[in-house]
């Protein structure tokens, strides 16, 4: 679907939920194409940044654990988890995602348990995982993120965690540019107006919400999780990759990722 606009507007969770699921089947193919390799078949990368779970263990050890991975797209997370001896459920919004998930299994012989849903309604039970994961999967692009959390709470056990990483809220303060003009603040940070393309129906065709510092961790405590760590990626030295807004020069200046390590008591 062309976009024919982009605005900044309210809106609720069944359109964004509809337009998210038709952005991501739409763009999925590009998507795989373009970061696949990056990402890998079988790795755990929780931002453009590069930041690996192989080296910072931010999950600690998964081996024997039973892991949810929260908007796995094509399953490189959960593959890797599966890897290192979790027992991994995944899901997505996307059925497009999920079928490159199936087309890497099938290339590899590996096999990752997934799922199509909203992470606003989780389909499991509750108390069914000692983990949750979600490397910007989702949450950026539900329009209640407190819902979210609160599900991971339910499905959680006792002394379960959550790891999710995120845009860092301070770029939305910014233009969404890889350059120098990505540098200058052009809006306020306080304001809380979704990012929306409008498709030529006239419809949202793809959304994606901000939330301040402040409101991440209020939705956190609300749920009645415990922030427990907090992570902003510095750019690294000899990683001169863009990702879309991503890039050296922004990352230099600019934290680009926020990484929350939460727990249900």
């Amino acid at each position: 679907m062309d976009v024919t606009e982009i605005d900044r507007r309210q809106v609720g969770a069944a359109d964004t939920s509809r337009a998210n699921r038709g952005w991501w089947d739409g763009a999925s193919d590009e998507y795989q194409a373009e970061h696949g390799e990056f990402l890998r078949d079988s790795g755990f990368v929780w931002c453009p940044e590069g930041l690996d779970e192989a080296d910072v263990h931010l999950l600690g050890d998964v081996a024997d654990r039973d892991v949810l991975e929260i908007g796995c797209g094509a399953g490189q997370c959960g593959r890797w988890l599966s890897g290192h001896g979790a027992r991994v459920a995944a899901f997505d919004l996307s059925f497009r995602q999920l079928q490159h998930s199936r087309r890497i299994d099938l290339g590899s012989g590996s096999r990752v348990p997934v799922v199509q849903a909203d992470a606003e309604a989780l389909p499991f039970a509750g108390e069914s995982f000692d983990l949750a994961c979600s490397a910007f999967g989702a949450l950026p692009f539900v329009a209640d993120a407190a819902a979210v959390l609160s599900e991971v709470r339910r499905v959680l056990r006792p002394g379960g965690r959550l790891v999710f990483s995120v845009s860092h809220p301070i770029r939305w303060a910014f233009p969404d540019d890889p350059g120098p003009g990505g540098l200058t603040a052009d809006r306020s940070y306080f304001d809380r107006s979704p990012y929306v393309e409008i498709g030529d129906d006239g419809r949202p065709s793809y959304v994606e919400h901000h939330r301040t510092m402040a409101d991440w961790i209020g939705h956190i405590v609300a749920s009645g999780l415990v922030l427990r760590g907090l992570v902003e990626p510095e750019w690294p030295q000899g990683h001169e990759r863009e990702w879309g807004s991503w890039s050296p020069l922004r990352g230099r200046h600019l934290p680009g990722t926020a990484i929350f390590t939460c727990a249900r008591p």
